[in-house]
C-alpha cells in the first residue's frame, strides 16, 4: 500500500512533481499559498488544505518545494507547520517514522537544524534539492541530491523515483544542499558563457542556428546550451527556474563559501549581473534572461523584446 503523500508548494517544479505522483497512483494532500496553482491538481484527485500542518496531519511523507529558506523554516517550525503536526504523532501508517523531504534549494545549516529537530521529535527528514528545471520535473528526469540518513532515503526512494532518474545521497544532513550549491556554481559559470557566446555570434552576423548546431555538438556542449540556448534565440524568457530564486541560491553558496574562507570571484560576478537583471524588472523571468542584462551593457536591443532571432 502506498504511503499517503503530502506536498507543499505547487509552482514550476512542485506542480509537475505532484502530477507525476498522482499518475503513479499516490494520493496527495496539498498546500500552496496561491490556491489557483493547485486547481489542475485538485481536478486530478488531489486534496487542497489550508496549512502545512493540515498537510502533515493527513500524510505519512511530506515533500516541499517552496521559494526561500525563510519559507522552509515557516512551513516546518511555524505554528501551523509540520513540526507541530508530527511532534506528538511521528509514526506513519507503516509503523515507521514519518518522513519530511525538503526539495527546496535552501540553506545547509537549516537542513541540519530541521534534521536535529525531527529526530528529537521521533520522525526523520531529508534535504533533497533538485536540478533539471521545468523540463526535468515534467519528464521525471530530475537529478535529486540527497542529504540525510541512508535508511530514510531507501524508504523514500520509491516516491522519488517517480520524479528523478539520478537519485544520489551525498552524505549526512545538509550534504544535499551543499551538492546543489556546487550545481548552482557550475550553472552560473555556464550560463554567462552561453549568453556571451550568443551575443557575440549575433553581433558578428553569424547564422545563429548554425552556430548552435556546431558548438553544441563539440567540447562546448552543455545542458544549459542545449536547453536554454534555443529559448534565448526564440526570445523565450519564460521561467524554467526564476531569476530571483537563482539569486537566492548564489547568495547561499557565497555565504557558505565565506564561512569556509573560500573565494568564488566568478560566482560573485554572475550574481551581480543577475542583480542588474532584477533591477531591470527580470526577477520572475527564467535564468536564461541573463542575456538581457548583458545585452543592455553592450546596447544590443534585439534581445529585449522577445524577438525570434532565428526566423
Amino acid at each position: 500500500m502506498n504511503p499517503k503523500i503530502g506536498w507543499i508548494g505547487t509552482g514550476v517544479i512542485g506542480g509537475s512533481c505532484v502530477r507525476r505522483l498522482l499518475d503513479a497512483g499516490y494520493s496527495a494532500t496539498l498546500y500552496t499559498r496561491t490556491a489557483g496553482k493547485a486547481e489542475p491538481l485538485v481536478a486530478l484527485g488531489a486534496t487542497l488544505v489550508n496549512s502545512p500542518k493540515e498537510v502533515a496531519l493527513a500524510s505519512d511523507v511530506v515533500l516541499s518545494t517552496v521559494g526561500y529558506p525563510d519559507d522552509v523554516r515557516e512551513i516546518f517550525f511555524g505554528e501551523n507547520g509540520i513540526y507541530n503536526a508530527w511532534k506528538d504523532a511521528p509514526i506513519g501508517a507503516d509503523a515507521l517514522p514519518k518522513i519530511y523531504v525538503d526539495m527546496t534549494t535552501s540553506s545547509p545549516n537549516l537542513a541540519q537544524e530541521i534534521d536535529a529537530a525531527a529526530r528529537r521529535a521521533g520522525f526523520v527528514s531529508l534535504d533533497a534539492p533538485v536540478s533539471g528545471g521545468d523540463v526535468g520535473a515534467k519528464n521525471g528526469t530530475l537529478s535529486i541530491m540527497v542529504g540525510g540518513d541512508a535508511e530514510t532515503l531507501r524508504r523514500a526512494t520509491p516516491i522519488l523515483a517517480n520524479l528523478g532518474t539520478n537519485i544520489r545521497r551525498s552524505g549526512g544532513p545538509g550534504a544535499g544542499q551543499r551538492t546543489k550549491m556546487a550545481n548552482q556554481i557550475l550553472i552560473a559559470g555556464g550560463m554567462i558563457g552561453v549568453c556571451e557566446a550568443l551575443l557575440y555570434a549575433y553581433k558578428a552576423g553569424l547564422d545563429l542556428d548554425g552556430v548552435m548546431e556546431s558548438v553544441s555538438k563539440g567540447a562546448a556542449g552543455s545542458w544549459s546550451l542545449s536547453n536554454y540556448g534555443p529559448r534565448i534565440l526564440r526570445g523565450d524568457y519564460a521561467p524554467g527556474f526564476y531569476v530571483e530564486h537563482f539569486v537566492k541560491d548564489m547568495g547561499i553558496a557565497l555565504d557558505d563559501a565565506q564561512k569556509m574562507n573560500l573565494s568564488l570571484p566568478g560566482l560573485a560576478l554572475v550574481k551581480q549581473l543577475y542583480l542588474a537583471l532584477v533591477a531591470q524588472g527580470g526577477a520572475r523571468k527564467g535564468t536564461q534572461a541573463l542575456v538581457q542584462a548583458l545585452a543592455t551593457i553592450s546596447n544590443v536591443d534585439a534581445f529585449h523584446d522577445g524577438q525570434n532571432l532565428v526566423d
